[in-house]
C-alpha cells in the first residue's frame, strides 16, 4: 500500500536498511600436525586435515604412540575446543619427520603436513586460527609454521628447539622474525598416567589450549601471560624470576621476546611477545591477533554474504559499512 494513501488503521512498512551486529569469526579453533603410527585411521587418516569435535573420544583413538595423544591431552587439560589434526607419517629420522611434517603438494594436487591445514576451510568448514607442532617443531618446522599463520591469519607457538640454556634459547630466537609467531622456552613436566611417571609436557600443546580457553571466556585481546594452566607439576630448566627485577632469567627471555615459564601460586606462562620484535607495531600476542581478527571480519561487516559484491551499491547499504555496529570494533579496533 503506497504511504501517500489515506488508511484509518494500521499500516506496516518493511525497512531493510540500517546497520547490523558486527560476527567476529571463530578465534578458539586450534590446529595441530602429530605423529601416530597406531592411531585410528578412519579418524585421524594421513596427510587429511581431520575435524575434533569430541576431544576425549580423540585422544582414545590417537593411539600411544607419537606425538598426537599427548597434545591432545594437553590440550584438552586446558579447555574443550575444536581441533584439527593432520597426522603425518613419522619418517626413518628426524629430519625425513620434518619434512613430513612440512609437507607439500603432490602431482595430484593434495596438500600434506602442514599445507593440509590451508585446506581445513573446505574440507571441514572451520579455520584453524591458533597453530603448533607440538615436538616436532625444529628450526626447519617452525621456518615453514610462518607462511602458513600469514596464509590463514592465524597465530603460532613453537618451541626453542634444543635450547638447553637461557642464551641457546636467546640466539635461537634471532632465527624468526614474524608477528604471527611466538616462542616459548622452556618445557613444562607433568605426570603421564600411561607410564606412571613424569615426563616433559610441550609447552606449545599447552599454549593452543590455554589460548582457546581464554578466547572462549574472555577474548582475543587477553594474552595467555600470567594465565595459571592446569595438569603440569614442573619445569623443566631452571628459571629464576622476581617480579620486582628486571635481572632475572625470566626478565632476558622476555626481553628477547622469548615467553617463558613460571612458577607462582600455580605455574604460567611469562610474556606475550611475538618475533616481530619491539620496533614492530605488533610486538605483542594480542596485538597481532586483533589484527587478524579485524581484518577477516571487517570484510563480512562490508559486503555481509560473500555474494553481496555482486550487488548495486546504493546509499543505503554503503552506510552499513561506515556506520560502527559493535562493541568489538569501537573497542579493539
Amino acid at each position: 500500500m503506497a504511504l501517500d494513501q489515506y488508511h484509518h488503521g494500521v499500516r506496516v512498512s518493511e525497512v531493510n536498511d540500517g546497520t547490523r551486529t558486527l560476527r567476529t569469526i571463530s578465534t578458539a579453533v586450534i590446529g595441530i600436525v602429530a605423529t601416530a603410527a597406531d592411531a585410528d585411521a578412519t579418524a585421524f587418516p594421513l596427510d587429511r586435515p581431520a575435524l575434533v569435535t569430541d576431544i576425549a573420544t580423540a585422544i582414545g583413538q590417537a593411539g600411544s604412540s607419537g606425538t598426537l595423544k599427548g597434545a591432545l591431552s594437553a590440550i584438552a587439560e586446558q579447555a574443550r575446543p575444536i581441533v584439527v589434526v593432520v597426522r603425518v607419517a613419522e619418517g626413518a629420522d628426524a629430519t625425513e619427520t620434518s619434512a613430513n611434517v612440512i609437507g607439500t603438494t603432490t602431482d595430484s594436487g593434495q596438500r600434506t603436513g602442514l599445507q593440509a591445514l590451508m585446506t581445513a576451510k573446505q574440507k571441514l568448514g572451520v579455520t584453524p586460527r591458533l597453530i603448533g607442532c607440538p615436538e616436532l617443531d625444529t628450526p626447519e618446522v617452525t621456518t615453514a609454521l610462518v607462511p602458513v599463520l600469514q596464509a590463514l591469519r592465524a597465530f603460532g607457538y613453537a618451541y626453542a628447539h634444543d635450547c638447553e640454556t637461557l642464551t641457546d634459547a636467546t640466539a635461537y630466537r634471532d632465527q624468526f622474525g614474524a608477528r604471527e609467531l611466538m616462542l616459548i622456552w622452556p618445557r613444562f613436566e607433568a605426570f603421564d598416567a600411561d607410564t606412571a611417571a613424569t615426563a616433559p609436557r610441550s609447552p606449545v600443546a599447552v599454549a593452543l589450549g590455554l589460548r582457546a580457553k581464554l578466547d572462549q571466556e574472555i577474548g582475543w585481546h587477553k594474552t595467555l601471560s600470567n594465565v595459571v594452566v592446569n595438569g603440569v607439576t614442573g619445569i623443566d630448566r631452571d628459571v629464576f624470576w622476581d617480579l620486582q627485577s628486571a635481572a632475572t632469567d625470566a626478565g632476558l627471555l622476555n626481553a628477547a621476546d622469548v615467553t617463558t615459564l613460571v612458577n607462582q601460586g600455580g605455574f604460567r606462562f611469562w610474556g606475550s611477545r611475538t618475533c616481530a620484535g619491539p620496533q614492530s607495531l605488533f610486538p605483542f600476542e594480542n596485538y597481532t591477533r586483533t589484527a587478524q581478527i579485524l581484518a577477516d571480519t571487517s570484510p563480512r561487516r562490508i559486503c555481509g554474504r560473500w555474494t553481496s559484491r555482486c550487488t548495486p551499491r546504493w546509499p543505503a547499504t554503503s552506510s552499513k559499512a561506515s556506520t560502527p555496529s559493535s562493541p568489538s570494533s569501537r573497542r579493539w579496533g
